[in-house]
């Protein structure tokens, strides 16, 4: 590594980027590294370091609206929202546990990079909903503004969402606007007990076509925790509703069996475990996280299962399902073979060591006319080709 480059703020971010343009070199982008070891090998021997653009410029609890700078962390950004009786709706799970790195060590900018989301997401959405406007700086080294503390955009390009995603490849944020919400009064677990995936994916799918308003929704199969399989439903809300809609679900699943209920912390704690894919952290077996339609899930497991050994979970209702490969192959033929016997999806490779994250596809393959697309908006923002390079494809 030849240089680490610590901007301070948008001005010193705008003359880095701007250095490295004009003698095409390469940029790494990082906040505190935390998800380094996600996506391809960056080529690159520069660093550009965002950690110390950090701090909340505007936090403004009324209007549900909070303005930070980039390299903030995301565990202080939670604490500060959180302490006003409010949060990220959208749940951002920590990577750290999973890539065997502390917990609690992102930052802001990392949400954006790689559009964090969690559990809630099928009912609040991914990060890209949440936030309203962002200031950036190109591979061009010129800074730009998008968006701003409104809920909607009206004209022009979504570029908040284009770059959530992006993962360093288009350009480097350096504050972003967000939308918060209040926290529930109370959460709680709907718990049902040794079904099969089928049945389980079923129970999921009813109770997200119900009027409960589920926020979360996952399967652990047999052999986590050490116990049976176990069926996960989670309610938030004012107590009143969360106990009438959890009455409600025991109406409407009673053929699966009976249900328990998980209340408080300790309903917390097993959502964030759910969050964190903490079932898979501790380990160095390859990991993938493969998104397709929800019914799909069991069909693409019991294929998969055929020729490779997989511990999985499932979670948004069986549209997100997380996979160990047992043996410690990587079995990305035959997982995306999978995925594409039951219809389509995308499969990512989390955990493996860099010389496999090299020498294999980490993202879903693009198909030709999205692969052009995905070049020219590249271009546009990057035409020297300096951030984060190879990041997402080999050679771009």
């Amino acid at each position: 590594m030849d240089a680490i480059l610590k901007p301070r703020d948008a001005k010193d971010t705008c003359e880095a980027v701007k250095w490295a343009a004009a003698e095409e070199t390469p940029l790494e982008v990082l906040g505190s590294g935390s998800k380094k070891a996600l996506g391809r090998p960056v080529q690159s021997a520069h660093v550009l370091d965002m950690s110390d653009v950090s701090g909340v410029e505007v936090y403004e609890p009324a209007e549900l609206v909070l303005t930070v700078r980039a390299g903030t962390p995301l565990a202080e950004v939670e604490k500060l929202v959180s302490d006003s009786g409010q949060e990220l709706s959208f749940e951002p799970m920590d990577y750290g546990p999973l890539l065997g790195a502390e917990t609690g060590k992102g930052t802001i900018g990392g949400v954006l990079a790689t559009n964090l989301s969690g559990p809630r997401r099928i009912k609040a959405g991914a990060a890209r909903d949440h936030i309203l406007g962002l200031e950036a700086v190109s591979g061009r080294g010129e800074i730009f503004n998008s968006g701003g503390r409104v809920v909607k955009n009206v004209t022009g390009y979504d570029l908040p969402r284009a770059l959530c995603g992006s993962w360093g490849t288009l350009a480097v944020a350096t504050t972003l606007t967000l939308k918060v919400n209040p926290k529930p009064e109370m959460a709680t677990t709907f718990v049902l007990e040794g079904l099969g995936d089928e049945a389980a994916i079923n129970v999921l799918c009813q109770a997200m076509g119900s009027s409960a308003e589920v926020s979360g929704a996952a399967h652990l199969p047999d052999g986590h925790d050490g116990g049976p399989a176990r069926t996960l439903l989670r309610l938030e809300g004012f107590k009143a509703s969360v106990d009438y809609r959890f009455k409600a679900l025991q109406s409407l699943l009673s053929p699966f069996g009976a249900a328990g209920r998980i209340d408080g912390e300790p309903s917390d704690a097993l959502w964030q475990s759910v969050r964190d894919v903490t079932v898979f952290a501790g380990k160095t077996t390859p990991v993938w996280r493969v998104s397709i339609a929800p019914t799909a899930g069991p069909a693409f497991v019991s294929t998969l299962r055929e020729s490779t050994d997989v511990d999985v979970y499932y979670d948004w209702s069986g549209g997100l399902v997380w996979l160990s490969c047992q043996d410690g192959n990587v079995h990305d033929a035959e997982i995306r073979a999978a995925v594409s016997a039951v219809g389509g999806g995308h499969a990512t490779l989390i955990r493996a060591d860099s010389s496999i994250r090299t020498s294999v596809a980490v993202f879903e393959p693009q198909d030709a006319a999205l692969a052009a697309l995905t070049r020219r908006i590249k271009s546009q923002f990057d035409p020297h080709g300096i951030l984060s390079p190879g990041r997402m494809v080999a050679g771009n």
